[in-house]
């Protein structure tokens, strides 16, 4: 089957649609904190153990997953996902102890990786054009923040009448509900004689000898560092630090009056302004480098970052921030998956990314588990902001020696 000559296909539309579900789900976690926390009389520490590990479980599951895609069939790795993802929301349902949901979210984990961006951006990929390549994978990775943007509402939406035990059950059947989608999901095969007759083996081991495919793995850990950190702590962060907001100003004629109320929003426009940003990434980078703007964006979040600790915590300062961090927020998905596509070609592209973003979920475990460790120990968030600086800033200069020149055996992307 040849690859599509339109950027909208219904390969591309499926895959934003299983995206944006799965991102959808994954994103709410942390609206059930208090309720299960308050229901059982639990430490907030426990849930947000559950939640680090699910996203070192998804690291792990990534190029798990990707290989039975590329083994056995990318629809049945769908598949298997989402009904390890509704298993463990279903088990979780009925867990009452911080015990129980710390395991299951190894399941959560593992179907999030089984219907997350190892899977699906691979298909996308393959089903694209060399022109329109780089945009799909942006447009995957946006529809995936425009489930971060209505997975928490909509959560909260369902515990105004549910409680949460049911909202875990709604979200399973919507989860199952993506296997509906799966026939209009055929991708096709690489073209390229080379790469059908590489072994999986082969183009692993070509991999993991490149400098280049090293450097990408280490830039990713702080990407998932900064973004899994803000996530779970960032309400928290403003909540405390915030100073307060003016009574007749803007933010408090909207509606926004606390500072608690002030974080959740921060986090909706994260996901907002990413959608833009990630959309812009992938126009970029059918134009420019991926190498550089990879740089340019990791220099973007740590001067970001540097800034807002800096300046004194108000209500704007976290709008201006949460805005310019969300343009940066997952911009780094579709130049790194492109990259990773372009220097070893599409037939095992979904591996080699799930290994890369095994390293982000490293990061983002350390990220939501440091917060927390550290925050208990000096009483604030300054040192995980700072240990975010110094990673991004690192994963900045590491992209820099990178070679964007295909290996012998790869095809173009």
């Amino acid at each position: 089957m040849p690859q599509s000559a339109r950027l909208l296909n219904p390969i591309l539309i499926v895959g934003c649609i299983i995206i944006m579900v799965s991102f959808a789900v994954r994103a709410s976690f942390g609206v059930f904190q208090i309720p299960i926390a308050s229901e059982f009389g639990w430490l907030r520490t426990d849930f947000s153990l559950a939640i680090a590990i699910q996203n070192l479980a998804w690291g792990i599951g990534q190029p798990i997953f990707a290989a039975i895609a590329e083994k056995v069939g990318d629809r049945k790795a769908i598949i298997l996902g989402a009904l390890t993802y509704a298993a463990g929301m279903v088990l979780s349902a009925w867990s009452i102890t911080p015990f129980g949901h710390q395991m299951y979210a190894w399941l959560v984990g593992f179907g999030i990786a089984g219907t997350g961006f190892g899977v699906v951006l691979a298909v996308v990929g393959r089903a694209s054009s060399d022109k329109n390549r780089s945009m799909s994978l942006a447009i995957v990775t946006a529809a995936g923040s425009f489930g971060q943007v209505i997975g928490a509402p909509t959560a909260e939406w369902l515990l105004s009448f549910l409680p949460w035990q049911q909202v875990f059950i709604v979200f399973a059947a919507a989860v199952l509900a993506l296997v509906l989608t799966l026939p209009f999901m055929r991708a096709p095969q690489p073209v390229s004689k080379a790469e059908l007759e590489e072994s999986m083996s082969q183009i692993l081991g070509r991999a993991f000898r490149d400098p280049s495919y090293a450097m990408i793995f280490l830039g990713f850990f702080s990407c998932g560092y900064q973004l899994a950190f803000i996530t779970a702590h960032f309400p928290a962060f403003v909540t405390e630090m915030c100073g307060p907001i003016q009574p007749g100003g803007v933010l408090h004629s909207l509606g926004i009056t606390t500072t608690s109320a002030l974080g959740a929003v921060a986090i909706s426009l994260v996901g907002l302004a990413n959608i833009g940003g990630t959309l812009l990434a992938g126009w970029a980078g059918n134009h420019f480098p991926k190498k550089y703007l990879l740089a340019a964006i990791y220099t973007g979040r740590t001067l970001a970052a540097a800034v807002f600790i800096i300046m004194p915590i108000t209500p704007m300062s976290v709008i201006v921030f949460s805005i310019v961090m969300g343009s940066l927020w997952l911009a780094t998905v579709p130049l790194t998956s492109g990259l990773v596509a372009h220097l070893y070609g599409l037939r095992y592209m979904g591996t080699l990314y799930g290994f890369i973003f095994l390293s982000h979920q490293i990061g983002g475990f350390l990220g939501v588990w440091l917060g927390g460790r550290m925050y208990d120990v000096y009483g604030d968030y300054t040192m995980v902001w700072w240990i975010g600086v110094a990673v991004g800033a690192f994963s900045a200069i590491v992209h820099l020696p990178i070679r964007e020149n295909r290996t012998p055996s790869a095809v173009p992307a």
